[in-house]
């Protein structure tokens, strides 16, 4: 593994034990979905994955221990029996997290998505554009349990999918993993975001009040100003003054920063964009943006989205609904129906097969990319990048119900109500 970066010391975050998960998937996030992936995916022995989700689901796991490179819990048996497991996870490297960090300095969106306890899925694709795998792959989650398993056991796969809720919780979890801790992260990143304020130049083009009285526009008025080089500056917060309650300084001046950044960023891209686009070519279509727009939009703003969407009111609701459990990609799952075909069809009979045990399997209706539960109000559909998406049917309309999933039976879980939601409770 790599060497966490000599400059800071491990950081160690403890967490309680968990109550019992009956009745509820145990990743409700997009990014606790691909974390039980590469358990699901790289285990050798699928009984001993399953045999750890039952542990996690009785409330085996005990308290949780989280520190750069290495998670641990002691899991006790059904017969009583305990053990301390633990699951390695590589950390970055110094090199890897200055690229990490610079990153984040260009894209303010990010860290204010991570200090509101989300990770966006650009996030992810950025940093792995950038040689940064921040969420694990298949086989990346090392086990090791005294119990003298050489693979997964129950143990280290109950442990994984324990650790897969507090993920959903806070997502600073697995930075801690990869080896920062969120405290850290955020004095690198303000110490990066740090910029000298530059002398500004002195005002050019024509007095207002002397183009008035002149009756006429001379000389002509000078031609629209150029993007900045850089953003703004953000105004010091660092005062003799001690902060309201439930206010950091050092957080909320880095938000600043970051907000004049991202809003730099944004002027960029609108000023290079092409028609018909809302990113120059390389994003979301306009329809597509409209929908990101009106998630927290009210009344007439939301109306105009509504229109220039080409939605109705309900469809733009929906669509809403989906892009917050996962972006565009959610948004084409819920828009667009597609034939599955070939190569892609036998996977995805594969997983349907081997996702539940032969007497728990579900019946099944498949029409093009979309799975229905006979019988119930339960419904998966498959993504065009392989992932599973859970829907209900609510008042006579298919509504996305929590984010993509790694296999047909994690997504159906989330499709299908709670035992309370059940007795109405």
């Amino acid at each position: 593994m790599n060497e966490f970066d000599q400059g800071a010391k491990d950081t160690e975050r403890t967490f309680a034990a968990l109550p019992p998960a009956r009745g509820r998937a145990f990743a409700q996030t997009w990014w606790g979905h691909v974390w039980l992936k590469a358990l699901e995916g790289g285990a050798l022995d699928n009984q001993q994955v399953k045999a750890g989700r039952r542990l996690a689901r009785a409330g085996a796991v005990g308290a949780v221990s989280v520190r750069p490179g290495r998670i641990t819990a002691v899991v006790q048996d059904l017969d009583g029996t305990r053990h301390r497991a633990d699951v390695l996870l590589e950390r970055l490297s110094a090199e890897q997290w200055d690229r990490l960090l610079d990153m984040a300095v260009e894209r303010a969106g990010h860290m204010a998505a991570l200090l509101d306890r989300d990770m966006p899925p650009d996030l992810v694709e950025d940093a792995a554009t950038a040689g940064i795998d921040l969420l694990p792959g298949l086989g990346e989650l090392e086990p090791e349990c005294d119990c003298g398993a050489w693979d997964h056991c129950g143990h280290t796969a109950a442990l994984c999918y324990q650790v897969a809720r507090l993920l959903d919780e806070d997502p600073f979890v697995l930075l801690l993993m990869r080896g920062r801790a969120e405290r850290t992260l955020l004095e690198e990143l303000q110490e990066r975001s740090a910029a000298p304020v530059l002398a500004s130049a002195e005002p050019e083009g024509v007095d207002a009040a002397e183009a008035y009285a002149a009756g006429d526009i001379l000389p002509p008025l000078p031609a629209p100003p150029t993007l900045p080089d850089t953003p703004g500056v953000s105004p010091s917060l660092d005062t003799e003054a001690p902060p309201p309650a439930g206010v950091d300084p050092a957080a909320l001046e880095f938000l600043a920063a970051r907000t004049a950044a991202e809003a730099h960023r944004l002027l960029a891209e609108a000023l290079r964009a092409e028609p018909g686009r809302a990113d120059g070519g390389t994003g979301p279509t306009v329809a597509q943006d409209a929908v990101r727009l009106a998630v927290g939009a009210e009344g007439d703003v939301r109306d105009r989205l509504t229109a220039g969407s080409g939605r109705s009111a309900e469809e733009l609701a929906v669509a809403v609904r989906a892009w917050r459990y996962g972006g565009a990609p959610a948004l084409s799952v819920c828009e667009e129906e597609w034939a599955v075909e070939g190569e892609t069809a036998a996977r995805a009979r594969a997983a349907v097969e081997s996702a539940w045990d032969e007497d728990e399997r579900p019946v099944l209706r498949a029409s093009a990319n979309r799975w229905t539960v006979v019988g119930e109000p339960a419904q998966v559909r498959l993504g065009r990048d392989g992932r599973w998406w859970p829907y209900r049917a609510e008042d006579d309309r298919w509504v996305p119900a929590g984010p993509a999933a790694g296999d047909p039976a994690t997504a159906l879980a989330a499709a299908r109500p709670a035992p309370e939601e059940e007795s109405g409770s």
